[in-house]
């Protein structure tokens, strides 16, 4: 398919449909409303002449005032500003709306990457016994978390939904009346949500989108790819994280974690449940429907919490021997239907999604050595007297062979108590629920072989003392434990009871690896060309020693956190990658944009499927040459050290705190965990999140994660003269390729025009000129190795909407950077007025959440 005519759709059924429902909007017959969007155009049209003119926000706002509202006080003035805020959040939630609904049209559901063609093109190659492997043992997981980039409430959700559908019915009266609710919902949190509530947000898109999407993608495979035979891999599942995510999070407790992991249990039986009765309306047979109504009662009573005895085993025995009646005495009537319904218990059981847990490894150590000393005092034998004073490998011995259960009445402290407690939380989930229900535990900011081994040795103490079935994942995250983790993971290996462990776990090894750390860390370039070495490294390891590894990626939604076109990642990776299973982190408006509706979850989805295989099924050798491995290594060399010289600069990170809107992100009441992980009231580099951090970039529209160091690494292939060796990289690496497509749509959402202002600060203009030069660079030598005249010059659909989204928030990041302006002129008054500030104050936080929605992947 041309890119003309997708782009050509999008006109017609996104930004026409926009243009038409925006004006319905501005004349609904509320005061507020019609005042605000009689008065909008004319503040964006005041905007855009001005960042023309490169005029600063203030003068901008200032100007507006005098040329359009002269007799408005300065408290009327204020109201507008906000109400102009509240308008433009509804304005996105339109937009989002509109193209949810346009999304099967504008997209192409049976071309490139979806199941079909696949199928299709490994049939025309003679492949389709090759597929059929591949698809018996491959996987791909999404894995929800509960990060807080997702500033939409749940009712809000809902509007988004029915107006999806009745755009997409073109349903005049239905989307009138949802536009005025919208009008009138709030979208403020007045209070931080629990990270029960944060469970209960994810579990509607199990409910609402996945039960169907994944169950249609596996009835397709088995229909079209198996002739209808029963597949004992189930292909595609779906992890959890909220409720099980303790990493910074003091609010996940064990009590927490249990009564997500029943939750997650009362839904699935909930959609069996509707299933069954739909089915029962159906399969009114002689020795049919007495079965089934016994299974729905049994499943009633589940749900109701009365007593039952069903267990998944004899629910799905049950739906099979009803299957087999149906084909033997009925016509096979409704059998796929009933086939369907099958398939759904195997991919979900009566777990729905596998609830990981995961800590940091710096509390784990203290919560370590708080047990090893409160079991030495009471004279247990379990540990050697000496314990703390041994080597770390002579302590790696000992933890490896380690036998006895602890009792938890000895332990004193609260913390680490809780955190022993949510170990014996996943047996009794396991026991309740399924294995796969919680059989995972990621250690973030693993720096050693002992901090797995201390974690295997909790475990087993407190809960898994006949057999441990909880497969232990170190996360690396940062650029030197990039380079250590091979290390690492070779002296597991070389363990003799990890490896019986690791063989009791069929020999696979899951390692998670943190794309958004390692930006922080080590910058754009470095950290995804880190992570591709460690994962060759990594997987040549894992091979030497008969394991086989399962990389999971802690992707966020932007290309500085390892997004962007997240299936163009996998499909790039060669040979020396194992790929046998596709597993990353999805969250906040990743979720609701990639995977909100059934169309976006079902391409999405067959997208990553796609790719993840397709690699295996192509004949064309992705294998980086050892000439483009020289170049790709020294790009991210000087990527490096012009990101990390940038980070050491004096004024990192007080222009992060004094220029942008990183400390307001903690007011936002969007997520549970706090946004930084120190307790010092100094802002310190290593204490930040990635999501603020990242997001405070977006927020000023410099995107500094996803391209700072890019245009100063390529600038040196042309400074001496060896541009064509990068324009060779970039024509044979499908990686670098990527890489670069997802810089290029970091720099599309760069606007600096908005903070040009600040070159003319006394403190901080050198500062924001360093990055301004930067970007240039960047945007300029991209241009030159790509040869397009434009950015994203070959994603006319994508680039369209992204100028729709940033046209929308232009008036909202003015609001923003002329209230962080006020602010701090106040403070520098010799008079405070404490309470203009915190108006002011309050008017930053708000602007953050219809700018961060409109960026579908802004953290």
């Amino acid at each position: 398919m041309s890119t003309q005519p997708k782009l050509t759709r999008f006109n017609q059924n996104v930004l026409s449909k926009y243009q038409i429902y925006n004006s319905i909007f501005m004349t609904l017959p509320f005061d507020s409303v019609t005042k605000t969007g009689a008065l909008l155009p004319l503040f964006h049209e005041t905007c855009h002449n001005g960042f023309e003119n490169h005029e600063d926000p203030t003068t901008i706002v200032d100007s507006f005032f005098d040329k359009y509202q002269a007799r408005r006080s300065s408290e009327s003035q204020i109201n507008l500003l906000f109400r102009f805020i509240q308008y433009i959040e509804r304005q996105v939630v339109l937009f989002d709306a509109i193209e949810d609904a346009a999304f099967p049209v504008v997209n192409n559901m049976d071309g490139i990457g979806t199941l079909r063609s696949l199928k299709e093109t490994a049939a025309a190659d003679n492949k389709l016994e090759t597929l059929k492997k591949y698809l018996e043992e491959f996987k791909v997981r999404i894995v929800l978390t509960a990060h807080p980039t997702q500033f939409y409430p749940g009712s809000v959700l809902g509007i988004i939904t029915d107006l999806t559908a009745a755009i997409r019915e073109n349903d005049l009266l239905k989307i009138n009346d949802l536009l005025a609710q919208l009008g009138k919902t709030p979208f403020f949190k007045h209070e931080k949500p629990t990270p029960y509530d944060e469970a209960i947000s994810l579990i509607w898109y199990l409910q609402n989108v996945f039960y169907e999407s994944f169950g249609g993608i596996y009835d397709y495979i088995q229909q079209n790819i198996f002739d209808g035979q029963h597949i004992d891999n189930n292909i595609i599942n779906v992890g959890f994280w909220p409720g099980g995510d303790r990493d910074g999070n003091p609010f996940v407790t064990p009590e927490i974690t249990l009564k997500v992991a029943d939750r997650l249990r009362n839904s699935i039986v909930k959609s069996y449940y509707g299933n069954l009765r739909q089915l029962k309306r159906k399969l009114t047979f002689q020795g049919v429907e007495e079965r089934i109504a016994y299974l729905e009662q049994e499943l009633y009573n589940l749900v109701t919490d009365k007593e039952s005895d069903l267990t998944l085993e004899f629910f799905v025995s049950e739906l099979k021997a009803i299957k087999q009646i149906v084909i033997d005495k009925h016509q096979s009537l409704y059998v796929d239907e009933l086939n369907s319904f099958i398939n759904k218990t195997h991919l979900f059981g009566f777990h729905f999604a596998s609830l990981d847990i995961r800590q940091d490894s710096r509390k784990h150590e203290q919560f370590f050595n708080n047990m090893v000393n409160a079991l030495i005092e009471s004279g247990s034998a379990i540990f050697p007297k000496d314990y703390q004073d041994l080597s770390e490998e002579e302590q790696v011995k000992i933890l490896s062979k380690i036998e006895g259960s602890i009792d938890l009445s000895l332990i004193k402290d609260e913390e680490t108590l809780m955190a022993l407690q949510t170990m014996k939380a996943i047996k009794t989930i396991q026991e309740t629920n399924g294995e796969q229900a919680a059989n995972r535990y990621i250690i973030s900011n693993n720096q050693s072989t002992l901090h797995v081994m201390q974690l295997f040795a909790m475990l087993k103490l407190v809960a898994f003392q006949d057999k441990l079935t909880v497969d232990v994942g170190p996360l690396f995250e940062t650029i030197t434990d990039l380079e250590n983790a091979p290390q690492i993971m070779t002296e597991l290996y070389t363990n003799p009871e990890y490896a019986a462990h690791l063989k009791s776990r069929g020999n696979k090894q899951t390692i998670m690896l943190g794309f958004s750390d390692g930006t922080k860390d080590g910058g754009y370039l470095m950290a995804n060309w880190a992570i591709f070495e460690a994962k060759e490294n990594l997987t040549r390891v894992s091979r030497e020693y008969g394991v086989k590894v399962i990389f999971f990626d802690g992707r966020g939604g932007p290309p500085a956190r390892g997004g962007g076109k997240t299936h163009d990642f996998y499909a790039s990776l060669g040979s020396t990658i194992e790929d046998n299973e596709v597993q990353l982190t999805i969250q906040g408006q990743t979720i609701s944009s990639n995977f909100g509706t059934l169309d976006s979850s079902q391409y999405n989805l067959e997208q990553l499927i796609s790719s993840g295989i397709g690699n295996s099924l192509s004949d064309v050798d992705l294998t980086m040459r050892s000439e483009d491995r020289v170049v790709m290594t020294n790009l991210a060399e000087r990527s490096y050290e012009a990101y990390s010289a940038f980070k050491a600069h004096p004024k990192f990170i007080p222009y992060l705190e004094n220029m942008s809107t990183l400390k307001y992100y903690a007011k936002t009441n969007i997520g549970s965990r706090p946004s930084k992980r120190g307790k010092s009231d100094a802002l310190v580099f290593e204490d930040l999140r990635a999501i603020p951090f990242v997001g405070s970039w977006s927020q000023l529209k410099q995107n500094v994660p996803g391209f700072f160091g890019v245009g100063t690494a390529l600038k040196h292939y042309e400074d001496v003269g060896e541009f064509d060796k990068v324009k060779e990289l970039f024509k044979t690496s499908n990686f670098f390729k990527t890489l670069i497509e997802n810089s290029m749509m970091s720099l599309s959402k760069s606007f600096f025009d908005l903070t040009r202002y600040m070159a003319e600060d006394e403190e901080y203009g050198e500062f924001w000129s360093l990055i301004n030069e930067e970007y240039e660079t960047s945007k300029r030598l991209i241009l030159k190795l790509t040869g397009y005249k434009d950015l994203m010059q070959e994603e006319p659909s994508g680039k369209a909407s992204i100028a729709v989204r940033e046209s929308i928030v232009l008036p909202l990041i003015t609001i923003q950077q002329y209230a962080l302006k006020q602010i701090q002129e106040l403070e520098k008054a010799e008079v405070r007025d404490e309470e203009l500030i915190k108006t002011f104050e309050k008017m930053v936080t708000r602007s953050l959440f219809g700018n961060i929605n409109a960026s579908r992947n802004s953290a």
